[in-house]
């Protein structure tokens, strides 16, 4: 696999069929009046491991030679990924390893360990954990998995738009967040494919725009600081140089929405689709909500990427005084 196909996400979702949930596509009336137009949202937060990231770990982690696999798997991510890779590793019977920041979400650093997954923390902003990572792999001879630089991580990933566009093709403009780029890249290009007319718009956190910021330079750019946002899963500096190749291609335009616009979907996402978003999650949705996504006529279809977050920290965000009345019914 030398450039990501539509051909490859499907050859993935075939990959995957056995192993991963068929999510839900959710509708809800007071979604459409909120947003002035028809809103089919894909609720990966109901994935295994919570996260539309276990499609790409997994995906990626079963096409190794069982020679380059034998030996264990290692990744760095946030969390989702890191319990995405843990469950892979799990089902296909080798050891994983996760690099994590030490400030990552409780929940996500528990579900790793649960599924048998090894933690090693960093420090964000002061450690390089790709560099981590390539010299623990070097030392214990694991197969290094990717968040999202990757071809198969990319495809496993777009398997989540091709579900949604397969049971909605009514859907004129797709919705996707963009952290490290690969749920972007496999959604735009199997989008594409269905309907060349469609357009794909990325939502990136206010603070952490790399992509749009790379997109307006027409080249990868890196921002000066790790970005401050609740959408701890969406804090990249640069865009992964395979991502960004799709990406730049193929993403219509990417937006941006503010930490108070993600809380406010997730309220809203809590109330009226009965799912929780954690932030990161929640992005796609907040730039519907917010008026942000440029959009002229037919179905909006949303990704609702992850919902990882604690009970403390999803009941403080929500429970914001600016979040108690909605401005549509249910």
């Amino acid at each position: 696999m030398t450039e990501l196909t539509a051909r490859d996400v499907q050859d993935a979702a075939a990959n995957l069929e056995p192993v991963a949930a068929r999510t839900p596509a959710l509708t809800a009336l007071s979604l459409d009046q909120t947003a002035g137009w028809p809103v089919v949202c894909k609720a990966e937060s109901l994935q295994r491991t919570g996260s539309f990231k276990f499609r790409g770990a997994y995906h990626h982690a079963s096409s190794l030679p069982a020679k380059e696999r034998v030996g264990g798997l290692i990744g760095a991510s946030s969390g989702n990924h890191a319990q995405a890779l843990a469950l892979a590793g799990r089902l296909l019977e080798v050891p994983a390893t996760v690099v994590i920041p030490a400030d990552a979400p409780a929940p996500k650093v528990e579900g790793v360990r649960a599924l048998g997954g090894q933690v090693v923390t960093y420090r964000r902003g002061s450690e390089d954990r790709d560099a981590l990572v390539a010299d623990i792999a070097a030392r214990d001879g694991l197969a290094v998995v990717p968040s999202a630089n990757s071809l198969h991580v990319m495809a496993g990933a777009g398997t989540a738009a091709l579900e949604l566009l397969t049971e909605h093709p009514e859907i004129e403009t797709l919705v996707v967040p963009v952290g490290g780029g690969g749920l972007a890249a496999g959604s735009a290009t199997i989008a594409k494919h269905l309907n060349p007319g469609i357009k794909v718009i990325g939502v990136e956190p206010e603070d952490g725009a790399d992509t749009l910021l790379s997109m307006r330079c027409g080249q990868r750019i890196a921002l000066p600081e790790t970005p401050s946002t609740i959408a701890d899963g969406l804090g990249h500096t640069s865009p992964s140089p395979l991502t960004w190749a799709v990406n730049s291609r193929l993403l219509d335009t990417v937006v941006t929405v503010t930490d108070q616009d993600i809380t406010i979907a997730m309220a809203f996402a809590f109330r009226h689709l009965k799912v929780v978003a954690e932030p990161s999650g929640a992005c796609a949705l907040a730039a519907v909500l917010a008026g942000h996504v440029p959009h002229e006529s037919g179905t909006i279809g949303v990704v609702i990427s992850g919902g990882g977050v604690d009970l403390p920290t999803f009941h403080r965000l929500i429970s914001q005084p600016s979040h108690r009345k909605d401005h549509a019914r249910a």
